[in-house]
């Protein structure tokens, strides 16, 4: 259930804000992997035109970060902080996604930019998912290692429980609530976020004893790298499944959410659907195309014409 409630409120921000959305993205730093905040949205700035021209897939972290400019190509050894054969991967995948050209010099590869990365994602909203406050799970920690960090611009619980004072209690009051209803896509807000400092320090909590907490300390520059690193994530990955249930009983809503008529909900397709289900009924999955969806609702461009120049000796291999 609590998939489909994160399906519902990714298709229902979508609508309702012009945030690029995706779901289930690492929120950590020093330890990843910690912490997967369950929906991401970016606010994109003015340069996200920009950034679409590029390419709809996620550009590696280290062809962004790297010292590649537009300008005179430079080995690709040097352009980044890494060894020689993982920055050859990087880069190829780069040009195959028309970030970098390559040329070949004297058996050594050589890159540039084709453009410069752009300065597109502007706040980055964290949204935790717990539809049943009667079933919190690890949210306390989970709230409190992400206020801790503050990796997000703001923190957001989404619930479809109603919301006591008690549970306000015992949730960090940097994080905004809000009450979400699937059914009718009703979004209530509960208690507004408070901005955090994204560009401060911050402090990753590694494990908790009764007398012990072990922390490690983000400086600033890593949190940036971290946040641009999930912009990118978000931009490449998007929020809708890949694949539906190939039976009779599903079909998807305008927004490409999977609902299920025999047991008339919005399901998740790979936790809610198989064929031991007593409504399955083998047929072909409903015909979505969650790109073509996601292109006409946002600002995201599945297939650009891209950024590289014609230029000799380029892609020469």
């Amino acid at each position: 259930m609590e998939v489909a409630f994160e399906l519902a409120l990714s298709a229902h921000l979508e609508a309702a804000t012009d945030w690029v959305l995706a779901r289930q993205l690492g929120a950590a730093v020093d330890n990843p992997g910690a912490r997967v905040m369950d929906i991401v949205g970016v606010v994109p700035t003015d340069a996200v035109q920009d950034r679409a021209a590029i390419t709809s897939e996620t550009i590696p972290p280290l062809a962004v970060e790297s010292d590649a400019g537009v300008g005179e190509a430079v080995p690709v050894a040097d352009a980044m902080d890494c060894g020689p054969e993982y920055a050859e991967s990087v880069a190829e995948r780069a040009a195959e996604i028309g970030f970098f050209e390559r040329e070949r010099r004297g058996g050594r590869t050589y890159v540039r930019r084709t453009a410069r990365y752009p300065d597109w994602a502007g706040s980055l909203i964290g949204i935790e998912n717990k539809p049943d406050l009667g079933r919190p799970g690890d949210l306390d920690f989970q709230l409190r290692f992400d206020v801790a960090l503050s990796l997000f611009d703001e923190l957001w619980l989404a619930t479809e429980s109603y919301v006591t004072g008690a549970h306000l209690n015992r949730i960090p009051d940097a994080v905004g609530v809000w009450r979400f209803d699937p059914g009718t896509g009703e979004r209530e807000l509960v208690r507004e976020a408070t901005p955090l400092a994204v560009d401060d320090p911050g402090v990753e909590l590694r494990a908790e004893e009764p007398l012990r907490t072990d922390v490690s300390i983000v400086d600033a520059d890593a949190k940036a790298r971290q946040r641009r690193r999930i912009a990118e994530r978000v931009w490449g990955k998007g929020w809708r499944p890949t694949e539906y249930p190939d039976c009779a009983n599903c079909t998807a809503t305008e927004n490409g959410v999977p609902h299920c008529s025999f047991h008339d909900r919005l399901i998740a397709p790979g936790s809610d659907c198989s064929t031991d289900c007593p409504g399955y009924e083998a047929d072909e999955a409903p015909a979505v195309d969650p790109e073509e969806l996601r292109e006409k609702r946002t600002t995201w461009v599945r297939d650009p014409a891209g950024v590289a120049r014609e230029q000799a000796g380029l892609d020469q291999f």
